[in-house]
């Protein structure tokens, strides 16, 4: 059996789509035999099914993954245990002795962002660096970046649909479109063309905002449109609900952290949620769970550079 854990520097990779490494194991009689850390090779969500398929991979082991992805894998006859962090070798061992649960589809869990309070370079919503919490703690993402894609990636979407409410000809289809996102008064946040390289999605599969999602629908290759998002169809309302105080004294990390910074927090199921520093003083801090974009009209012009 050989299994597949979405890697960086040693830890389960918390979006699926966007992990540049996986760690391969070999595994004989229920145990460990070798293991090899390879490249994604650049693929976004629709490709990784098919490069894990031809390197004969039984299982993935990732934290968070969407509808499209995981309907991909099955079709490739791939297990996925969904829901992961923490050490690869660590969860494989528990993967090998029936101790990990699978969460399932969980993209609105995270965000690069998603769930998405920092994004690594690139800026798709959904990867963040790994984690550094322990037990019911606080882990910092370790990214400082502003800004950051509203277009792309699982954290904003409004939960994982696998059935769109939009019909276009592209519904189901692998897509690369290049983007440009920008605010009301003209400022950019995101560029596809800026990183050379247009974004990758399976349409209506969840992986992308709704409003984004539902315009590329019915666009042929080639097409240049311009969309007006309110924020219902991006990332929603802000919700006050969303922000809370907890003591430091009770997560641990928390008292390295400082306002304005993001960090991750685990729900029920040990899976990370990004959220972000906005009070603090000697005995508690203030956390907002809701997505960066949250509240905000958004701008886009997209061109649909092909459909495989």
């Amino acid at each position: 059996m050989r299994i597949a854990v979405t890697y960086d520097n040693g830890e389960v990779f918390q979006h699926f789509g966007h992990t540049e490494q996986f760690k391969v194991y070999e595994v004989e009689d229920g145990k460990v035999v070798s293991s090899d850390v390879v490249g994604s090779n650049g693929s976004g969500h629709g490709a990784l099914a098919g490069l894990l398929a031809g390197k004969g991979i039984d299982v993935l082991i990732c934290g968070g993954i969407g509808g499209g992805a995981m309907a991909a894998l099955d079709e490739n006859g791939i297990e996925v245990c969904a829901g992961a962090s923490g050490n690869t070798d660590d969860v494989v061992n528990a993967y090998l002795n029936g101790e990990l649960v699978s969460s399932g589809v969980n993209c609105d869990h995270h965000g690069e962002g998603h769930t998405c309070g920092d994004h690594e370079e690139g800026g798709h919503c959904g990867h963040h660096g790994h984690e550094e919490s322990g037990e019911s703690g606080c882990g910092n993402c370790g990214s400082d970046d502003e800004g950051g894609c509203a277009s792309g990636g699982c954290g904003g979407c409004h939960g994982c649909h696998v059935e769109p409410d939009f019909e276009g000809q592209n519904v189901g289809k692998t897509v690369r479109a290049h983007y440009k996102g920008t605010f009301n008064d003209g400022t950019q946040f995101d560029s596809s063309y800026d990183r050379g390289e247009p974004l990758e999605f399976v349409c209506g599969a969840g992986m992308m905002i709704h409003g984004f999602d539902k315009a590329v629908a019915t666009m042929n290759v080639g097409d240049i449109i311009d969309i007006h998002l309110e924020p219902s169809e991006a990332y929603g309302e802000t919700d006050p609900e969303a922000i809370f105080s907890v003591n430091i004294a009770e997560l641990p990390g928390s008292e390295d952290l400082v306002v304005g910074q993001q960090a991750y927090l685990q729900d029920y199921y040990g899976r990370p949620f990004p959220v972000t520093v906005t009070a603090k003083d000697d005995t508690k801090i203030t956390l907002d769970a809701n997505h960066e974009m949250a509240g905000k009209e958004l701008n886009f012009k997209i061109e649909l550079v092909e459909v495989l």
